[in-house]
């Protein structure tokens, strides 16, 4: 037992300290945001600590340590549900609190510090009586028909509902009518949301969109888009981390797997299939596959067991995204003399940023490229050379895309992008979830498996095409080639590997041709922002600029398996790169496949052909911004 002293002492600062939860919570984020400058080496004063008792286990954490911190430092678990380290950390689900001697109240163990002295009792008889109450009021407005949810099986609610024994609700269940858009990519289900505010941290603090808000008080609290305006009319870039960040299925993704179902069982259709770069760092996650097992070729032998006719992989098209891109680049730096030209070129591969473009930045959208998206220059190639090759009509053929993106669902549906024969390019586009819960409803056992080979000729790619899925990628990718083409000096495929990294905006300067060539890259739309605002205040000058919407790039896609808690992008990107460092191959202009695309159908990079095929017209399609801003001219 702690002393009568210490125990009063301790229950005024921790009184305080409750009162004061989102105060506390703020600062320790500025504290993180805006670090004390660094001492030099060897004037650092020591880091203060303080001791606390957790479970009768004795701890030494830092001062400013969270009770959650400090209880994980000694290998003690608090469950949490609406947490999520320097993002959500307000204890709005009250699944993380702890019983303090000397405290009346439990409090929340995610936003409360540590104090001296303090005894804390994570799983006290209390404890768990209050977590197991206030699951069963969350479940009591909760949609709990989990048989049927996307979630299943991979729900933070359903597997702490299991963990406290929770069979039957003391409660009444008050379930209130949701109406959504099923056909939008991002569909909302709101009898599952549980109000942690995960999405709003989200899209607010690491997209800078802002598409969600809080509306109503007390219990008739509910989350949906700021403002109460139809999803359809906001700038919702589609980004999915809403999805990636929920921690039960109130958030998912439109699901159309059935189409690629009947597409399989239509006699009449070709059904052939791309798979995205980034896809093959994450699919085997949720079907139990290690790195190893995971390979593109085991998914290829999986898709042609669902009865696929062709199976591909995008890299193929980022190959030639880079000889488009990268063409159109230097291009544009030998007009660098024109007083038109505008600087700096931004890449376009990512839907979800040609979106954020579109709706934040209109006056940057004439310096995206105006190549398309790999998965879009794919669906182009398939439908006019492949058809060609297979002598078989574009318009029954089928082509699906498999993508870490949500942004995709609404890009294969732009009505521009059917420049091969007049009907879309690609037909539909699914998530790496979408794609992984079609070999379950085949009931594959996909790591019993054999590894096959990529059809031809579209199934040949290089390092440079892999590493587009992670953030640097792109930039790095049209490097390699750019030199070559402007210099006609070969350097190593390495030389560029400034750009990588998970800096969220990140800038270098390379030599090209005697000239400095200044790059860089962003990824997660909050940093794409700074980089957009310092460029039109003239803060920052650059020549290209690569931005992908998702945090570390495609690897961390909202169309990936989700792992509740967890940031896999960087260690899914660093599969990508020793892919790439592997590779026999390691510049798109190398790529044979590429080579004799060109030779054969679409004569040279830019040409007329090439242009019709693989560059779209970004103003032919609008979101909501401009269609109010068009009408307001």
């Amino acid at each position: 037992m702690v002393k009568p002293a210490v125990k009063e002492s301790m229950k005024a600062a921790s009184a305080e300290q409750v009162a004061t939860a989102e105060q506390a919570a703020a600062e320790k984020a500025a504290e993180k945001k805006h670090p004390a400058p660094r001492a030099k080496i060897g004037s650092a004063e020591p880091k203060k600590t303080v001791s606390v008792t957790i479970d009768r286990c004795q701890v030494s954490v830092p001062e400013n340590a969270t009770i959650l911190e400090a209880a994980k430092s000694a290998g003690i678990n608090i469950p949490t549900l609406c947490y999520l380290k320097d993002l959500n950390e307000i204890g709005a689900c009250r699944i993380c609190i702890v019983e303090i001697e000397g405290i009346e109240q439990l409090v929340a163990s995610c936003n409360n510090v540590v104090l001296d002295g303090m005894v804390i009792h994570t799983n006290s008889p209390r404890v768990r009586e209050a977590r197991k109450a206030n699951l069963e009021f969350l479940l009591s407005r909760h949609s709990s028909n989990c048989t049927s949810c996307v979630r299943s099986g991979n729900c933070s609610l359903q597997s702490l509902s299991n963990q406290f024994g929770i069979s039957e609700l003391p409660y009444k269940v008050e379930l209130g009518k949701t109406d959504w858009p099923q056909d939008f990519p991002l569909v909302r289900d709101a009898n599952k949301c549980i109000h942690c505010l995960r999405c709003i941290q989200v899209c607010d603090h690491i997209q800078n969109v802002g598409v969600w808000d809080l509306s109503n008080r007390s219990s008739h609290t509910c989350v949906g888009v700021k403002g109460g305006a139809p999803i359809t009319e906001t700038g919702c870039t589609l980004c999915g981390q809403c999805i990636t960040h929920c921690p039960t299925g109130a958030l998912r993704e439109r699901d159309d797997t059935d189409r690629v179902f009947n597409a399989i069982a239509d006699p009449e259709k070709t059904v052939v299939v791309q798979i995205a770069p980034a896809v093959r760092a994450a699919w085997g996650e949720s079907l139990g596959l290690s790195k190893e097992e995971a390979t593109v070729e085991r998914m290829a032998t999986a898709l042609r067991a669902l009865g696929i006719d062709y199976v591909f992989d995008t890299s193929f098209a980022a190959d030639l995204t880079i000889m488009e891109e990268g063409s159109e680049f230097l291009a544009k730096l030998g007009n660098a003399n024109d007083a038109s030209e505008k600087f700096p070129l931004f890449t376009s591969c990512c839907p979800g940023w040609v979106r954020y473009a579109k709706s934040k930045h209109p006056e940057i959208v004439d310096q995206l490229s105006s190549a398309k998206s790999p998965g879009q220059m794919f669906g182009a190639v398939a439908k006019s050379y492949f058809a060609e090759i297979l002598d078989v009509d574009p318009k029954n053929m089928f082509v699906v895309e498999i993508m870490p993106c949500l942004a995709k669902k609404s890009e294969v549906a732009i009505p521009a992008m059917n420049d091969a024969c007049g009907e879309p390019d690609v037909d539909i586009s699914l998530t790496v979830r979408e794609m992984n819960r079609m070999f379950n409803a085949a009931c594959l056992d996909v790591a019993s498996l054999e590894e096959g080979e990529l059809d031809q000729p579209l199934g040949t790619y290089t390092g440079a095409g892999v590493i587009f899925g992670a953030t640097g990628g792109v930039m790095e990718a049209a490097l390699r080639t750019a030199h070559v083409i402007a210099t006609g000096e070969d350097v190593e495929a390495d030389a560029f590997k400034d750009v990588r990294g998970q800096d969220g905006w990140k800038e270098a300067t390379f030599d090209m041709d005697g000239k400095p060539l200044r790059v860089a890259i962003a990824h997660g739309l909050a940093n794409a922002e700074k980089l957009v605002t310092a460029l039109n205040k003239g803060e920052v000058a650059y020549d290209f600029v690569e931005v992908m919407a998702c945090p570390g790039g495609c690897v961390g896609g909202g169309g990936q398996p989700i792992h509740d808690g967890e940031e896999l992008a960087e260690k899914r990107g660093e599969v990508l790169w020793d892919l790439d460092k592997k590779s026999k191959l390691r510049k798109s202009h190398l790529n044979p496949a590429i080579q004799a695309a060109y030779k054969d159908y679409l004569g040279e990079p830019l040409s007329h052909k090439a242009h019709k095929l693989l560059h779209t017209d970004h103003h032919s399609w609008q979101m909501p911004a401009e269609k109010k801003a068009a009408k307001q001219k």
